[in-house]
């Protein structure tokens, strides 16, 4: 399965799974009130598939995977027999239409907390905030190459994306904080960095780079150390020991950037330029890339080479910067409530800066970059899609309760307009709402999908 198809896959598996379980929330909710549900539908447009049950629920299979509804009885939408005027949503109290309004994005934060738990269950491959090296405010600080981050102003960093999600936070505020850190040989110490100073246009995805901070990453030079028989590469004429100088003439730095190239210049059965290093003499061959099985449903090319051993010392600070976050079952809860917190947090922070101008609106995602972010994360594996699963699912949750009229969070101010006067707000009130919610709604969406062209572009 090529990228774009892969994206595509992914993003429907992935809104389509949190889409349905959100309105199932209502669905649930609502039911156990009192109110009669009409029906409930996974997806929205042409029905492929119709059931009605027993109770007369009909349950609907539709077109279009990314999105969903449930129809209930109203009032307000066309006539209602009598007998049946105690079910309809319209006629319960307040606090009923609140309790089912908040259930659906109260099922996307179990949902998430749900996701997490799986992801300890299962284990996640991680790195440790080990720096590379250090430059600017890190430098003037005191930190050094080699050393691990525990902590950022008190809050633990187990991982490089707990420390980073840390310092931006941190970085966005202008804070002054201490990075808690321990050495080669498990000497912790603290250091204080003044982030006031970073630049205006400080951009957040460079927040390490702004403060001085290099992760530290396995530079592996890119010489063969086997060849598979029959490859690509073996037919071409490669041997062990030869190292790979460029490839469709590119410089190829270390054996990482191999890959890359040859995803991005190589096509199934057709000549790539590649050029190597053999004795001190420079030898340009031509082999054609196969395709081989990725992930769960994609394929790669590949040349049939695997790298020579990596020295010693790489390998101590690989096994340093290596970790698998692996809890038991009991264990797991905790810490996926945590992580659910910790990344709750850090969504309203962002929204609330980007309302505030202290963070780029540059920072919202449309379905492009979910496409692409859902096709790479089940690509590295079942706990990075769970991770992705769970922190997409908290965004829809919190993104339904925003107080926009036509989602959650709009019903449910008029809902608690209603408690504080005492009476519904009028139906003008809302046909109102509704037409500005749906054109606040409508400018997110096209910001969102202008930042992910630019981003494709740029």
């Amino acid at each position: 399965m090529s990228e774009v198809l892969g994206s595509i896959w992914w993003l429907a598996v992935t809104l389509g799974l949190l889409i349905t379980f959100h309105e199932f929330g209502h669905f649930w909710v609502a039911r156990r009130l009192g109110v009669r549900v009409l029906r409930f539908s996974v997806g929205i447009g042409y029905p492929l598939w119709k059931r009605t049950s027993a109770d007369g629920v009909e349950y609907v299979v539709a077109a279009f995977p990314l999105g969903g509804y449930v129809k209930m009885l109203d009032e307000r939408e066309g006539d209602v027999d009598p007998q049946m005027a105690d079910q309809a949503f319209n006629r319960k109290p307040v606090a009923s239409r609140i309790a089912i309004v908040a259930a659906g994005p109260l099922f996307n934060l179990v949902a998430a907390v749900f996701a997490f738990w799986l992801m300890f269950l299962v284990g996640i491959p991680e790195s440790r905030p080990l720096i590379g090296s250090t430059n600017g405010l890190a430098a003037e600080a005191g930190i050094e190459t080699g050393d691990v981050i525990t902590a950022v102003d008190g809050s633990d960093t187990r991982t490089w994306s707990h420390a980073i999600l840390e310092l931006v936070t941190h970085a966005l505020d202008r804070d002054r904080i201490t990075l808690s850190v321990e050495d080669a040989n498990g000497i912790p110490s603290e250091h204080t960095l003044d982030l006031s100073g970073l630049d205006d246009d400080f951009s957040e995805e460079k927040t390490l780079e702004a403060i001085g901070l290099e992760p530290w990453r396995l530079v592996v030079p890119a010489v063969v150390g086997e060849v598979t028989d029959g490859s690509p590469a073996e037919l071409a004429g490669i041997r062990n020991g030869d190292r790979i100088v460029s490839i469709a003439g590119e410089d190829v730095d270390s054996w990482t950037w191999i890959g890359h190239l040859v995803q991005t210049h190589g096509a199934a059965d057709q000549a790539l330029a590649v050029t190597v290093e053999r004795n001190g003499r420079a030898m340009d061959l031509q082999l054609k890339p196969m395709k081989q099985k990725s992930g769960w449903f994609s394929s790669r090319l590949i040349l049939g080479v695997t790298n020579a051993d990596i020295s010693d010392e790489q390998r101590a600070m690989l096994d340093r910067a290596a970790i698998v976050l692996r809890l038991g079952p009991l264990e797991s809860l905790p810490a996926a409530v945590g992580e659910t917190w910790r990344l709750t947090g850090t969504t309203l922070g962002l929204l609330w800066r980007m309302v505030t101008g202290t963070a780029s609106v540059k920072n919202l995602s449309g379905p492009i970059s979910i496409a692409q972010f859902a096709n790479s994360s089940a690509m590295a594996g079942f706990s990075q899609f769970l991770f992705f699963l769970g922190a997409i699912s908290l965004s829809l949750g919190i993104l339904n309760l925003l107080p926009i009229p036509v989602l959650d969070g709009g019903h449910l101010v008029y809902y608690l307009i209603e408690l504080v006067k005492g009476s519904p707000v009028s139906e003008q009130a809302q046909v109102t709402g509704q037409y500005f919610g749906l054109i606040a709604l409508a400018g997110l969406m096209s910001l969102a999908i202008i930042n992910d062209i630019l981003r494709l572009v740029g």
